[in-house]
């Protein structure tokens, strides 16, 4: 292939599909849904896993769990009926052993190819059946006598499905993608010491041996992805993302914000509160302080467990920006959650005679139109409030501190337009934006925050105010339901609280948990004249708060509710928190649920309720609630156990569907792809700008960054 450099080199990477044969408007339209474009879209459409058909495995040695292809003769054919359409079909081979095939979606073709004596060579997993080792639906071919049907000489290629085109298909036409791959110096993009430093290849020789590997290629190191080809492309992609993210951060520091230094009003808050502060929350605000005097806008993020004062820490900074004449603002996902910070903030600062307001969506009317008037002239000095913060129509006179909780709950665009609320609609790098300060109770593993955070810096309240006692955590089976239930009266006769946590809200035949509906029914019966309350997702927004405000309030002696309540309401006289189908839920999530009790004096406990038998991942999961209290070294485990994906809301969707990147798996790239990007931000900003393109896709998908 002749070399091309430059402008031939891009072109060609960014040739329609419609330039290779068999793709017209109708296919083209198929894969542009999934997003795939361009050539270069399919050459990094990436093998998802590897089907290794270049050996055949004697049926014997068949490993449950293990995919393999065997080859044998029909032994038995069944047709059966009783639950719905199953075809059985046993297999057997020299080693004298049998294995059976299962069929639920089958033609009366396929019957009538597996008569007894047809040699059949199958590619699947087999798992345990009735009667051995059985495969559902394998992949398989019937084969003449004389059909000697040699063997692969590399492994398969398994890719993501695509709707509307088969896998032969979408096979055939990334080989032909490839087959049009520039010269080595057209497509790299990394420095060439880097790779060598790293012994990884070049970006041509990585995509050939990721979808076509060699004979001799490593078949472990590339089915765990841990191939030095997967390796090559995973620094690439976990480059792109982090070079997208710096650059929104540039982007940002390029407009100017207020520098804000007065201390007084923060330090007479200091002063009046009740407790001391932490050494970590001094050590925090110290360092929002610092990013509050610059003329340049803070992008921090707080993070910390529930009850380790972030709320305290936002406090002090808002009056930083009030004893410089100007507004500061805090978001929250709920209105229950906002209000809970609307108390805290009134019951702090109104005593210095700071003005806090309420917006949300309930605040409607007069009393919405004089909250409005109140933000717009400045009277409002600290803002409080739900989404409704960011509409149209609310207008702040000089906003200069933006604080978001539970950020992983707002996407991006959103925070961006709390942000806009500051700047007076004006854009551009003229535009004055207030600091954002974002905080988060869902503790993130550092390898997370350094890939998925990298436009913001990262604090942590990472050390509990002193009294507070950790929560006994026990794991108890489901069988022993009845003792709970006095358990609950017991407590509730001393004047505690308790909360019931399920899973789903009705009842499923598919999946085997107690739904909330019919839990709260069960307790109302069994702890009367106990008074019980219900909360789930799908309750009306005014009933759900209702209730949980009831509960707050005391008039409620158990609250039954769906994982609604993980982020909300502050109940110090709760003390029992049951969580029922544990091994259903995340270590991130049963790490906040268990924050809702323990937050006042009496001693607390949670129980983690399953079903058995218990999976490793569920059992692993539970022993770790048992052994630790520390939500960082909780969000370490759930990321070792369950990956990025569910550790990471809304705003950075990107990572959880990495390609080939896995944060846990690669975690060790991560510092060479930040000193990697920071250099070539510095000095080629033009080829950080192609690996962008290349991973992410096109500016607007970081737009505003």
């Amino acid at each position: 292939m002749p070399k091309r450099h430059g402008g031939a080199s891009v072109d060609l990477q960014l040739q329609p599909l419609s330039s290779l044969p068999g793709v017209g408007p109708r296919v083209a339209e198929k894969l542009a849904a999934r997003g795939l474009t361009t050539l270069q879209d399919l050459w990094l459409q990436l093998p998802r896993q590897y089907e290794d058909r270049t050996s055949l495995t004697p049926i014997r040695a068949l490993q449950p769990g293990v995919a393999a292809q065997f080859e044998g003769r029909v032994e038995a054919v069944e047709r059966g009926f009783r639950y719905r359409p199953v075809l059985r079909v046993a297999i057997g081979d020299d080693s004298r052993s049998t294995l059976v095939l299962r069929f639920f979606h089958f033609r009366a073709a396929q019957v009538a190819q597996f008569r007894v004596g047809a040699r059949v060579r199958c590619y699947g997993t087999p798992k345990p059946g009735q009667l051995g080792l059985e495969i559902v639906h394998p992949s398989y071919r019937v084969l003449d006598d004389e059909d000697a049907a040699a063997l692969g000489d590399r492994l398969d290629p398994v890719y993501p499905a695509v709707e509307g085109i088969g896998p032969v298909s979408l096979r055939r036409l990334i080989g032909l993608a490839l087959d049009r791959l520039p010269d080595e110096d057209a497509l790299e993009l990394l420095p060439a010491e880097l790779r060598q430093r790293l012994s990884l290849p070049s970006l041509r020789e990585a995509l050939l041996t990721v979808h076509r590997p060699p004979q001799d290629a490593d078949v472990a190191a590339l089915i765990a992805g841990v191939h030095p080809a997967q390796r090559r492309l995973a620094l690439e992609e976990l480059l792109a993302h982090h070079l997208s993210l710096r650059r929104q951060r540039i982007a940002q520091q390029a407009h100017r914000a207020p520098a804000l230094k007065g201390l007084a009003l923060a330090e007479r808050l200091r002063k009046a509160l009740p407790f001391a502060l932490t050494g970590a929350q001094k050590r925090v605000f110290d360092e929002i302080r610092a990013d509050l005097a610059k003329p340049s806008p803070m992008l921090r993020l707080v993070q910390g467990d529930v009850g380790s004062g972030k709320t305290v820490v936002a406090a002090m900074a808002a009056m930083i920006a009030v004893h410089a004449g100007k507004q500061a603002a805090l978001m929250a996902p709920t209105e229950l959650l906002a209000e809970q910070h609307l108390n805290n903030l009134r019951a702090w600062l109104e005593p210095l005679g700071v003005r806090v307001a309420w917006l949300a969506g309930k605040v409607t009317g007069k009393a919405r139109a004089s909250v409005l008037q109140d933000v717009a002239s400045g009277q409002a000095q600290v803002v409080v409030g739900t989404h409704a913060l960011m509409q149209e129509g609310v207008a702040f006179r000089d906003l200069a501190l933006a604080i978001v909780d539970e950020q992983h709950r707002f996407g991006v665009h959103q925070r961006l337009a709390l942000r806009d609320k500051g700047a007076g609609g004006a854009v551009g790098a003229d535009a004055i934006v207030p600091h954002q300060l974002v905080m988060t109770a869902t503790p993130i593993p550092r390898t997370l925050a350094m890939a998925a955070y990298a436009d913001l810096d990262v604090s942590a309240i990472d050390e509990l105010p002193p009294g507070r006692t950790p929560v006994q955590t026990v794991a108890l089976s489901d069988e022993r339901r009845p003792d709970l239930v006095q358990r609950i009266r017991n407590a509730c006769a001393e004047g505690r609280q308790a909360y019931w946590v399920c899973t789903l809200i009705d009842d499923s035949d598919e999946v085997e948990a107690q739904a909330a509906q019919s839990t709260f029914e069960d307790l109302s019966r069994q702890l009367a004249p106990l008074r019980v309350g219900l909360v789930h997702g799908r309750m009306k927004a005014k009933d759900k708060q209702a209730t949980m405000r009831a509960f707050k309030d005391g008039e409620l002696d158990l609250l039954v509710a769906t994982t609604v309540i993980e982020v909300g309401v502050d109940v110090p006289n709760a003390s029992l928190m049951i969580i029922e189908n544990a091994e259903r839920l995340g270590l991130a999530q049963l790490h906040q649920l268990r924050g809702r009790v323990g937050r006042g004096q009496a001693a607390s406990s949670c129980v983690l309720l399953y079903r058995p038998p218990l999976s490793t991942l569920a059992r692993q999961r539970l022993e770790t609630m048992r052994q630790t209290h520390d939500g960082f070294v909780i969000a370490e485990k759930d990321l070792e156990l369950r990956g990025p994906g569910e550790l990471l809301g809304t705003r950075q969707t990107g990572l959880a569907g990495f390609r080939v990147a896995d944060l846990v798996r690669d975690a060790d790239l991560l510092p060479q792809v930040q000193a990697l990007g920071e250099r070539l931000l510095a000095q080629a900003p033009d080829t950080a700008q192609r690996i962008v393109a290349r991973w992410v896709g096109g500016a607007a998908r970081y737009a505003s960054a």
